[in-house]
């Protein structure tokens, strides 16, 4: 029954709705080429926690796609979730079906995370593309990117469960933003003082970038298994509590 609701969320989609959905896979590669290309050649090469050394662009276009798994993930799962939910009141009728609470849950993070796999696979092959990965390596990330959308639609469904109003979007783009500047996205986490360094390592974004980027740079270890295991934990706990907030929400 949940991919009933992701087939409902496809058919809604309008012609300019498919040319955003196209048109948002551009964010991340400006990105790229703004601050991995040309902050790059001023920058130089940096040196990964193993010791190997990388281009600056080939260290930031991982965490490019880290980033956009999160942030559109996130969008998806929370501003669109919020409108369904409470304005739309499109759950109420899904709920007047045999589709369960747990089923819309999964069934949005489907969708959320299909998305995030167009985005992702086209992100990486541009990366093959310019030499800051390869084609196997590539393809080893693509898990990786649609394990972290997982986590992040995850916490965007129990996020909108516990959105009050329209202000409380204020806060959580607040911390996607400090999450974005300050997961080892641009710099390396040595550059950090150590009580950030904490910090830093305690969010989901700082796990789903040093997967990534250990996979396309061909440093893998077995810290990645720490990544990935805190990626799964917050997907396990994560839908199962919002899919109990939303039978809550619904049944009340």
């Amino acid at each position: 029954m949940s991919a009933r609701v992701a087939e409902r969320n496809v058919s809604a989609l309008s012609a300019g709705s498919w040319i955003i959905l196209f048109t948002g896979f551009f964010e991340p590669l400006f990105y790229l080429l703004s601050i991995g290309v040309g902050l790059g050649t001023a920058i130089g090469d940096v040196t990964l926690p193993d010791g190997s050394v990388v281009s600056y662009p080939a260290f930031v276009a991982p965490a490019m796609v880290a980033s956009y798994a999160m942030s559109s993930a996130l969008a998806e799962t929370t501003f669109v979730f919020v409108g369904r939910l409470r304005y739309l009141k499109v759950y109420d009728a899904i709920l007047a079906t045999p589709v369960r609470p747990v089923e819309i849950a999964l069934g949005e993070l489907g969708w959320a995370t299909v998305r995030v796999a167009l985005y992702a696979a086209g992100f990486l092959a541009i990366m093959v593309g310019l030499g800051h990965t390869t084609p196997v390596r590539a393809l080893a990330a693509l898990p990786a990117a649609i394990l972290s959308a997982l986590a992040f639609g995850c916490l965007g469904i129990l996020a909108a469960t516990l959105v009050r109003d329209w202000r409380d979007f204020d806060a959580m783009g607040l911390v996607q933003f400090a999450m974005f500047m300050f997961s080892a996205t641009f710099t390396p986490i040595a550059a950090y003082p150590v009580a950030v360094q904490w910090i830093v390592r305690a969010t989901p974004l700082y796990h789903a970038v040093t997967l990534i980027r250990a996979i396309t740079t061909g440093t893998a270890g077995w810290a990645q298994l720490v990544d990935a295991g805190y990626l799964v934990v917050i997907v396990v706990l994560g839908i199962a509590v919002a899919s109990r907030r939303i039978g809550r929400l619904l049944c009340a």
